[in-house]
């Protein structure tokens, strides 16, 4: 996947918030070493110097991102963050047909994460030291060793999607940390919906990004 030099895909900007569509396989934010200055921050803050990270996306995953144009919204969409009061949901294409038992209405995993130290940067299911951590899920689709899930995050812990499934025995196809044993060309997660008050405005707000798999 050759991403250099390609352009930003801008879902909505004005002079307070700044809505993106990341690639799959572009940080998010600048990593350690030169060669992991190019992200999707940088090449926003190359038209809007003053954008402000608000939350990111892993690497692998493709989808939507909040950005702020300026510290004042930065504050108030963190806030809102911590409030959980922006509701983001995730498409997911997971290993197996996922049981019928499981209708289409929400279901939640609720498991503590922690850091897998020995194998950084993988996270685990820890019952004595991990964080409180809760995923609410509904199945949209089935195949016959497929199935397509709608993921919203009520915490936001690192990796928590894809520890939270491989918990459920259906971890996400192209995953190469939790299902190696299901390669593909990019990891099957894509942040599909995002829910919020406008930071300046407070009018409510939707954007929706299809699935590019």
């Amino acid at each position: 996947m050759t991403l250099a030099g390609s352009a930003v895909q801008w879902i909505h900007q004005d002079a307070a918030l700044l809505v993106l569509n990341k690639p799959a396989g572009l940080l998010a934010v600048p990593g350690r070493g030169p060669d992991k200055q190019d992200c999707l921050s940088a090449r926003v803050q190359a038209q809007r110097p003053g954008a402000l990270v608000v939350h990111r996306l892993d690497m692998a995953t493709s989808g939507l991102m909040l950005m702020a144009a300026h510290s004042c919204s930065q504050k108030a969409l963190s806030r809102a963050f911590q409030m959980r009061q922006i509701r983001k949901q995730y498409m997911a294409q997971v290993m197996g047909r996922v049981s019928e038992a499981y209708e289409q209405v929400w279901h939640c995993i609720d498991q503590p994460l922690a850091a897998d130290w020995p194998n950084r940067p993988r996270q685990m299911i820890d019952w004595d030291r991990g964080r409180p951590s809760q995923t609410r899920w509904r199945v949209l689709q089935r195949g016959n060793n497929f199935s397509r899930l709608l993921l919203e995050p009520v915490t936001g812990r690192s990796h928590q999607l894809r520890v939270h499934l491989q918990a459920l025995g259906h971890p996400i196809i192209g995953d190469p940390l939790y299902a190696p044993q299901a390669p593909a060309h990019r990891l099957m997660l894509h942040a599909c919906r995002l829910e919020l008050e406008h930071p300046s405005t407070g009018c409510a707000l939707i954007f929706e990004s299809p699935a590019p798999f």
